[in-house]
């Protein structure tokens, strides 16, 4: 099929809910990709923080070939060993309670937030339940994940949205302390908001924040969907910031490539959700629940976690290096960076660069957002700098 057929084939049969690129990706290997031409692309963007592996990663597949001939699901009606090893490897990791396998960011933070108004619910009874998330944040694309998402350009359309939600300043705890009252069950937040423009929260104010929380029996939520699982050099974000939360949720990069989400709970509300209070068809099965235990096997050990750091610091001064004028600063952790650019010129930037072989994301209004496969190698990282010097140069 040529690219113009499929091209056609996409906008007879698919709802036109993107603006795709016009590239047709065929192949992969590590965090080089391949269009249908022949044409290679340094993958600045791990289809958007989920390839944390990158491509065709050898350990991955044989995990995913050798379950798929045994089973690929049987329901959460039923024990699994791959689910009960992928939940063993998280919570023990991480010191928390237990741990609830869905399909997706969006689900787990819809999870999350049904766990914090039910530990509510348990203890004080009804009127307990507003929920505050940061200005500039993303929670997902569900009718209530939306509502959580601090931005008034996602409040559009689907009315009306899940009630409960109040939105306090990031990094301003006058804020957060005038926003929370008695009605309050819950704190849920980014350590870096990724959609809304690569933004790392002040740790002072996280921890601050953590600790009035603690005091006052709110619940502490941190959204790890994007930043999450070695993302930044360490397992999750969080603890780059000396804190631990009350309840985490995960995502994209927990499979590799295939879906799977996670909320986490510390032991004092690891046991809110009993029978019948939450479930899924397809969380938890065994084929992504292989792939979860082979990323986590990879990605969380110090070792691993090391490169992640070393190899985000080298991208960031290389890209600091250009000396252009169109690079305003660089932020982020790890593998997960945000440059500035002027919002006029972002759009022609990204065309640009993927012209010259490099593919990236944005994010906010003035931010290329790159989320490069973990196992990036430093001479693909070269290979993407010197197309930036490039473009950046123009």
């Amino acid at each position: 099929m040529t690219f113009q057929e499929l091209k056609t084939e996409e906008e007879t049969y698919l709802m036109h809910t993107y603006n795709r690129f016009q590239i047709a990706l065929e192949r992969g290997e590590g965090a080089t990709l391949w269009d249908a031409e022949g044409k290679s692309y340094i993958d600045l963007t791990s289809g958007i923080g989920v390839n944390c592996l990158g491509h065709n990663h050898e350990g991955l597949i044989h995990a995913l070939t050798e379950q798929a001939h045994k089973v690929m699901h049987v329901s959460n009606l039923y024990y699994t060993e791959p689910m009960a090893r992928a939940a063993k490897a998280l919570v023990t990791s991480c010191g928390m309670g237990k741990v609830f396998f869905s399909n997706s960011g969006a689900e787990a933070n819809e999870g999350m937030i049904k766990l914090a108004r039910k530990y509510s619910f348990d203890k004080y009874g009804e009127g307990r339940n507003k929920i505050i998330t940061l200005k500039q944040s993303f929670h997902g694309r569900t009718v209530t994940t939306l509502k959580a998402t601090g931005q008034d350009k996602f409040h559009q359309y689907f009315f009306p949205f899940t009630e409960g939600f109040d939105y306090a300043a990031a990094n301003d705890m006058d804020d957060l302390r005038a926003k929370a009252d008695a009605s309050t069950c819950a704190v849920m937040m980014e350590m870096i908001q990724g959609e809304g423009g690569v933004l790392p929260l002040d740790k002072a104010y996280v921890q601050e924040a953590r600790k009035f929380c603690g005091e006052r029996d709110i619940l502490f939520l941190v959204d790890e969907v994007q930043t999450g699982i070695g993302r930044t050099g360490s397992l999750f974000c969080y603890e780059q910031y000396g804190i631990s939360p009350d309840i985490v949720s995960m995502a994209k990069g927990l499979g590799g490539g295939v879906p799977i989400g996670a909320v986490m709970a510390s032991a004092a509300c690891a046991d809110v959700l009993g029978a019948g209070t939450h479930g899924t068809t397809f969380g938890g099965n065994p084929f992504c629940c292989a792939a979860a235990c082979t990323v986590l096997s990879v990605v969380n050990t110090p070792e691993f976690l090391k490169e992640v750091r070393e190899k985000g610091d080298y991208l960031r001064k290389a890209i600091l290096s250009i000396g252009s004028s169109k690079i305003k600063g660089v932020r982020g952790m790890g593998l997960m960076l945000g440059i500035a650019v002027g919002a006029d010129e972002r759009a022609g930037l990204v065309a640009n660069l993927m012209e010259h072989g490099v593919l990236v994301l944005t994010a906010g209004t003035d931010t290329i957002r790159l989320l490069p496969p973990l196992v990036i190698t430093y001479e693909e990282i070269d290979t993407a700098v010197s197309a930036m010097k490039e473009v950046f140069g123009e």
